[in-house]
């Protein structure tokens, strides 16, 4: 079609989507999927449709898994070379510690590109949704009121040089993490992300990890830890926190610091990526969840997905967030009879904002928590790392509880909290009763030395700075996320 668009009455439609990504695709697919007495029709528009490269959103959790058959998507990891993942390997000095997924529930991993293709694939077929390949440059706005009609947007065929009105009654924007509309969106209201650290990845090729099926996270002395995980038959992803600032030859850092800290059956795989294929980063930021709808908000548009609320990628939750988000709103938004009543759209907002909270908070504070755990470089967050390492040792809820959090099939703020003071507890307990890391005195060598009675009086007063460390990393994240729950966070 022309890009001077005969056909006006396509330029507008009952609901206008900016970005064709893991959000945008399944909110359009499950949208245009609900039973109305007359179909929607739904503008999906996207910068470019060509297989995306990117380095996240590479593995859905079980919880994840699940969401996505919900939605009538489950077919999306099928044909993609996608890979079953069982559970974690965390390993700490070289020393494994397996974390299954309960009930031998199952995620899936894959290369992020082939399953958002996938995922337009199903947007595409269905009914009442045209897939638009244009880039968005601006919200449309009424000048008298202010409220949001549409966007405009260039198409990307070759004699497309003006910009094309497209006109709705209501506007999703789901542009990612480098959102363009974020601050023009939420206004006063809005929140900067706060970038932690970064990701350096490459693709390892035919690589065997310590436990087959499992994403490995290796705990790196001194820097953030490391993921590995297998993407495909041959492939095998791995990424590499690296705090700012990021050092000027990232090669040589990583094989100075972080390659022999690594189990030795990636060594070879991974001087061989280092040496063949470009080193592809990514900032990983944090960006809590601000209610929409209210009065500093733009009527007749909403954020979603990680334009609106990103955690660490660590725990591997993102996606999984994300659709449940979109099965919520599936299910509120179905009920609306006009998306042109925002007094409607904001109390939906609001009660979206709210549902969402056993999920997303869980996944967001423990994102963050663990990050500051095994990314420590202060002495008491060593003493938690440790310690949430032998914690996992003792097998039985110490390792279904945190995996069921993390996996999204328990999903609770509040045994989050539950594990992750035991985590401090024990921590502490350790650091009276466990060998702890010694230098011999004139040599370099480190020994393990169990603590003698007469240094429990400096340990106990060490035991108060581990526990207000803990408060401090996980009371913060609670409290932005319990503000006004409403019970949801139960």
């Amino acid at each position: 079609m022309s890009s001077t668009r005969a056909n006006m009455w396509s330029t507008s439609y009952d609901i206008i989507i900016v970005g064709a990504g893991v959000v945008g695709c399944s909110l359009a697919h499950a949208l245009a999927s609900t039973k109305r007495d007359k179909p929607l029709r739904i503008c999906l528009l996207e910068r470019s449709l060509a297989e995306p490269d990117r380095i996240v959103g590479e593995l859905l959790q079980p919880g994840g898994c699940a969401i996505l058959e919900k939605l009538g998507l489950g077919s999306c990891t099928e044909g993609i070379d996608a890979v079953p993942v069982h559970g974690y390997c965390v390993v700490l000095d070289g020393k494994p510690v397996h974390i299954p997924y309960p009930n031998a529930r199952e995620g899936r991993s894959f290369h992020h590109g082939r399953f958002i293709q996938a995922l337009r694939g199903k947007a595409k077929e269905a009914p009442g949704v045209e897939v638009v390949e244009a880039t968005v440059s601006e919200l449309i706005e009424c000048s008298m009121t202010g409220r949001v009609l549409g966007v405009r947007a260039t198409r990307k065929a070759d004699d497309a040089v003006e910009k094309e009105a497209f006109y709705a009654d209501l506007t999703i924007v789901a542009d990612g993490c480098f959102s363009n509309f974020r601050s023009a969106v939420m206004g006063e209201a809005g929140i900067k992300p706060e970038t932690k650290s970064h990701f350096v990845a490459a693709i390892m090729e035919d690589v065997k990890l310590p436990i087959d099926k499992c994403g490995t996270v290796a705990l790196i002395k001194g820097q953030g830890p490391v993921l590995m995980y297998q993407i495909g038959t041959h492939d095998t992803r791995i990424l590499i926190d690296v705090k700012a600032p990021l050092p000027s030859d990232l090669k040589a850092f990583i094989l100075d610091n972080i390659l022999p800290q690594l189990p030795s059956s990636v060594h070879l795989s991974l001087h061989k990526a280092l040496e063949g294929d470009r080193l592809r980063r990514m900032p990983n930021s944090f960006l809590p969840p601000s209610e929409q709808g209210g009065k500093f908000h733009k009527e007749g548009v909403f954020l979603v997905g990680d334009s609106w609320n990103m955690r660490h990628p660590l725990t591997g939750g993102g996606m999984m967030v994300a659709f449940n988000d979109v099965l919520i709103l599936r299910d509120l938004l179905s009920h609306v009879r006009d998306y042109a009543d925002w007094k409607e759209i904001s109390s939906l907002l609001h009660t979206w904002h709210w549902k969402r909270k056993p999920l997303g908070s869980t996944v967001n504070i423990l994102s963050v928590a663990l990050y500051d755990l095994f990314g420590a470089d202060e002495q008491n967050l060593e003493v938690l790392r440790m310690g949430c390492f032998k914690y996992f040792e003792l097998g039985g809820d110490c390792i279904n509880g945190p995996v069921s959090l993390l996996s999204g099939i328990t999903p609770s703020p509040f045994l989050l909290f539950k594990h992750f003071f035991a985590v401090a507890f024990y921590s502490i307990y350790c650091m009276f009763f466990y060998a702890q890391p010694r230098k011999v005195p004139g040599q370099d060598k480190i020994t393990m030395v169990v603590p003698s009675v007469d240094e429990y009086p400096a340990l106990l007063l060490k035991s108060f700075n581990v526990f207000w460390t803990a408060c401090i990393v996980f009371g913060p994240l609670m409290l932005t996320e319990m503000k006004g729950s409403g019970g949801y966070l139960l």
